[in-house]
């Protein structure tokens, strides 16, 4: 099946989800979607400015990302998931919040492996990356990917403590998959891809930009059974991937601190609003 007309809708503006899944299921497919006729579509409620995207897949600068988009399928390694490929992680997929691909550096069936996601502050105490680190290795070892968002702290902590026990470990990335933010994890990055995954729905080419990152956290809890957070602000990002693992229906984990440390305040929140307090991986195993 070619993947064309898939990437063409990922990288269409404006098609949400819902659009999506209300239009997959009236013409059957990506291809079908794309083979309609602008009232076809208007007829099912989508707008003037959607329709115009889709009716115009030719048009820049759909055309140069498409071009982008497949010469880095070039590359073995590199893959494409959609919505009509086996290999698209279902419990993503019954979120509602899925996009229409996910582009792979590496092993693409381990996104359909069980999952933790660990995720935490960037500005981590060396207590807090200590935590992480152990956490990663024991829920590792016990047979559970690892998923976090390659930031630095405790992300970076979590995808390290996985690799050394020999574990997997999946990073869901907020940039195209060709670009690896931070730079300084360029060497972890290349340690995940090697025997796990880097994932991303942003195509080649994509930089860093802050709101692409809270829509990043949504596929890292999606993706997963469980969020555990270790340390985090109030304001912290991983309290936006929290908060998506509750409304997906999936499990929170908190590990509380000290009273007096920042750090402590947005698990002790958590906590509060029902997360489970962890001390042990064990804890989160049971």
């Amino acid at each position: 099946m070619s993947v064309t007309p898939w990437l063409t809708l990922a990288l269409t503006p404006g098609l949400g989800t819902g659009n999506l899944e209300l239009l997959l299921d009236h013409f059957g497919s990506a291809a079908g979607i794309l083979a309609a006729r602008p009232k076809e579509w208007q007829a099912l409620g989508v707008n003037e400015k959607l329709c115009a995207a889709l009716s115009n897949p030719d048009a820049e600068p759909l055309r140069g990302q498409l071009a982008a988009c497949e010469r880095w399928l070039d590359d073995s390694g590199h893959h494409f998931l959609h919505w009509e490929d086996s290999r698209f992680p279902e419990l993503l997929r019954v979120t509602g919040q899925a996009p229409a691909g996910l582009f792979v550096t590496g092993n693409p069936d381990l996104l359909s492996m069980p999952q933790l996601a660990i995720v935490g502050s960037r500005s981590a105490t060396p207590g807090g990356i200590e935590i992480a680190r152990q956490f990663a290795a024991h829920l590792a070892q016990a047979g559970l990917t690892i998923t976090s968002g390659l930031a630095k702290g405790i992300d970076a902590a979590a995808h390290q403590g996985a690799l050394d026990a020999d574990g997997t470990t999946i990073a869901v990335c907020g940039t195209g998959p060709d670009i690896i933010y931070p730079a300084g994890n360029q060497n972890l990055a290349q340690r995940i891809s090697a025997t796990g995954a880097l994932v991303t729905e942003f195509p080649p080419g994509t930089p860093a930009r802050r709101h692409q990152f809270p829509r990043r956290n949504r596929l890292i809890s999606g993706l997963a059974l469980g969020t555990l957070v270790v340390e985090a602000g109030t304001r912290s990002g991983s309290l936006i991937t929290a908060r998506y693992s509750g409304e997906q229906g999936r499990d929170i984990f908190a590990i509380p601190g000290s009273i007096h440390s920042p750090l402590s305040k947005g698990c002790h929140q958590l906590i509060r609003q029902g997360a489970k307090l962890v001390e042990t991986a064990s804890d989160i195993i049971e």
